[in-house]
């Protein structure tokens, strides 16, 4: 065991939602090492949520102008600076970086070790040959993009959200592998800047997790700016002098479709990086997928070692990696746990149109409840008649015995904001009374979730 193993109290695996643990633990005057390859922030900041956000507003804009004649305004768009759209996506960034590093700089009784970990034995990891161990370890490893194996993938320079933004040039046109919320969120922006844009997605749905009528809406208006290909299995990708070919076969018909493309972009899915990190080695389990197995206060199999975040697998938003993080912790100092409660689970894909949903979908819900489902268009109220909002809808699903709001879902603009009263009503009990509760502003967006609620019946 050498003399430079070097022991803490806490050590943090990932600099996420990692960050939360780091600085409670901090705060509380235990001794911490934070190992992480770098850049700081994870996944959220560098390559996920934030630059994508970045993209997305500029994206909007651009789409509105286009659709403005059915408002009875003749627009259009003399140029689109996509370098300076870039330069702008990355400059908060690097601010948030700096913003960081300063805080590291001058803490005592921690260690930031920037390198990839991985354990090899109990409680102890190792880093840039260096060894370190734990008394408490929280693992918010995250996940990395999943490639799958496809026929000459490996001669081909393809982007992934890491890569993505590294972009400088627009892209003529692009084939994105993969049909959930990466994927569409990067297929709004891309046809937005001018990109000819090719979706092949495996499925048979977009963002598949979503209402079905959800999704179908999502691809009709999608589609008038790109095309897609559902159900479409990736066979084979091939360089062809300066831009790629892509093979990919429709999987009921058996119907071969190729798509040559200057880009092509993977988002079919993450991977855990539990493997990088062998947690085997400090006797961590993982499960078929690779993800890192917990229990509901976060605990892995193993004593005083608990995970969260993308690690874990189970719902990969920013907004649940930080909640799990604050619980993981509070059950490490703390002798009464506190279990997770993913009952409310917001989530928002900032596609063109938007999506957003809590809690279960109709057909989860069927299995376990008797139900009520009520829907409500954009065009039921009277903002929405104003913003000729035609197609956009919404959908709640009640308990029909106790009157409790089991799922909310919505297409159209605004939808990750309009759905917050309704995650709110969810975490408070639920009951669908508390949606009424509030006077609400007439004439608003937000009369919408009223109408909903107004308009339930038996499925």
């Amino acid at each position: 065991m050498g003399d430079n193993m070097k022991k803490y109290e806490v050590v943090v695996i990932g600099s996420g939602s990692g960050g939360e643990i780091v600085d409670a633990a901090l705060s509380q005057g235990f001794s911490v090492a934070w190992i992480d390859k770098g850049p700081l922030g994870g996944t959220c900041l560098n390559v996920g949520c934030i630059p994508s956000k970045m993209l997305i507003y500029p994206a909007d804009r651009i789409v509105e102008i286009q659709e403005a004649e059915k408002l009875g305004i003749k627009a259009e768009i003399k140029d689109i600076d996509f370098g300076a759209i870039m330069k702008h996506m990355r400059e908060p960034i690097r601010e948030s970086h700096e913003h960081m590093e300063q805080g590291l700089q001058n803490t005592e009784d921690f260690t930031y070790y920037k390198g990839v970990g991985h354990f090899i034995s109990d409680y102890t990891l190792e880093v840039n040959g260096e060894q370190i161990q734990g008394d408490k370890v929280f693992i918010g490893s995250g996940a990395r993009p999943l490639i799958p194996p496809i026929k000459g993938i490996e001669n081909v320079d393809y982007l992934t959200n890491d890569t993505v933004f590294n972009l400088t040039k627009k892209p003529e046109s692009m084939v994105i592998i993969g049909g959930g919320y990466i994927a569409v969120e990067f297929a709004h922006f891309f046809a937005a800047m001018g990109t000819n844009v090719t979706i092949l997605q495996r499925g048979a749905r977009l963002v598949k997790n979503s209402e079905p009528e959800i999704s179908d809406l999502l691809k009709k208006q999608m589609e008038k700016r790109m095309s897609i290909y559902t159900n479409t299995e990736v066979l084979e990708v091939r360089k062809d002098q300066n831009n790629y070919t892509v093979i990919g076969r429709d999987k009921l018909s058996g119907k071969e479709t190729s798509v040559t493309a200057e880009k092509i972009l993977i988002a079919a899915g993450r991977k855990s990086n539990a493997d990088l990190l062998k947690v085997e080695n400090t006797g961590v389990e993982t499960n078929q997928r690779g993800y890192i197995k917990v229990n509901e206060y976060l605990e892995t199999n193993k004593k005083n070692i608990w995970a969260f975040g993308d690690a874990t697998g189970r719902y990969m938003f920013k907004h649940v990696a930080n909640e799990e993080a604050s619980i993981a912790w509070r059950n490490a100092v703390n002798d009464q746990k506190t279990p997770i409660d993913y009952n409310a689970v917001p989530y928002a894909a900032f596609s063109y149109p938007q999506i957003a949903a809590v809690g279960l979908t109709e057909e989860e819900a069927r299995k376990t409840h008797q139900i009520l489902v009520g829907q409500a268009r954009y065009s039921d109220v009277a903002k929405g008649e104003a913003m000729v909002e035609l197609e956009g809808f919404t959908k709640a699903i009640i308990d029909k015995q106790d009157g409790k709001i089991l799922g909310f879902h919505i297409i159209g603009p605004y939808a990750p904001i309009l759905i917050q009263e309704v995650i709110n009503a969810m975490a408070l009990g639920g009951q669908i009374g508390y949606i009424g509760q509030g006077m609400h502003i007439h004439p608003a967006l937000s009369e919408l979730i009223l109408r909903t609620f107004g308009n339930l019946r038996e499925p």
